[in-house]
């Protein structure tokens, strides 16, 4: 698989205006990413620019603290696909996983990934948790409860918390998800080094905010292995 399918190309700044994200989406077609990344209230503004692309329109929920309700995850999650979107990155409960609370932390998973599916199931769900926040034993429970589930991919990290993606993080989650749930590292990638080193400890999706000079420096790189 070619680099830029491995990278969804991330804008999530709260300043960025129209303006910003129809000119990311109009030059993200082109590098044929997995997709990009912005908020919900963007989501019109890149919609027509990517169809007809095999770039898709991811959106984030409950984001970045992953405190808002079910009921409300559960909205935004059908809200954003009503709108445009194809791939949802929710942010699970830190509090409840501060409090080992792993049964409600599942409870509500499989209440948003019946939402995403009750809309296509070409349509994928993303389980942000947060692994700067957690322990050993958190991260080993909660990728577990989410492979129960069955959702497409378990995500490192906002890129808003404390730290972002971490080598030993994805190692361990691949150790526990085997092939299925893949894993998505997002925060801190920001180079072509850092990209092939997720890849090669298990990652299947890249979020950042730097695909455009990652893919440039793969393209010319003629050592790259991508």
């Amino acid at each position: 698989m070619k680099l830029s399918k491995y990278i969804d190309n991330t804008l999530l700044k709260p300043t960025a205006t129209q303006a910003d994200i129809e000119k990311f989406a109009k030059e993200s077609a082109p590098y044929d990413f997995a997709s990009i990344c912005i908020l919900p209230g963007h989501i019109e503004y890149a919609k027509d620019i990517l169809a007809g692309t095999d770039v898709k329109i991811a959106t984030v929920v409950g984001f970045p603290l992953g405190l808002n309700t079910t009921a409300t995850k559960v909205f935004e999650t059908k809200d954003a696909i009503e709108r445009g979107a194809h791939e949802i990155d929710m942010v699970i409960n830190i509090s409840w996983a501060q409090d080992k609370q792993y049964d409600r932390i599942k409870s509500e998973v499989k209440a948003i990934y019946e939402a995403v599916k009750s809309l296509g199931e070409d349509k994928l769900l993303k389980v942000i948790i947060e692994t700067c926040y957690l322990d050993y034993e958190g991260i080993k429970e909660i990728s577990s409860l989410c492979k129960e589930v069955g959702v497409e991919f378990v995500k490192t990290s906002t890129g808003f918390g404390t730290a972002g993606a971490q080598l030993e993080d994805v190692q361990l989650m691949k150790e526990v998800l085997g092939e299925y749930p893949e894993i998505k590292a997002s925060g801190g990638v920001r180079t072509y080094e850092d990209a092939a080193k997720f890849i090669e400890a298990g990652a299947m999706r890249l979020g950042t905010s730097g695909g455009f000079n990652i893919v440039d420096k793969s393209d010319n790189d003629k050592d790259s292995d991508y």
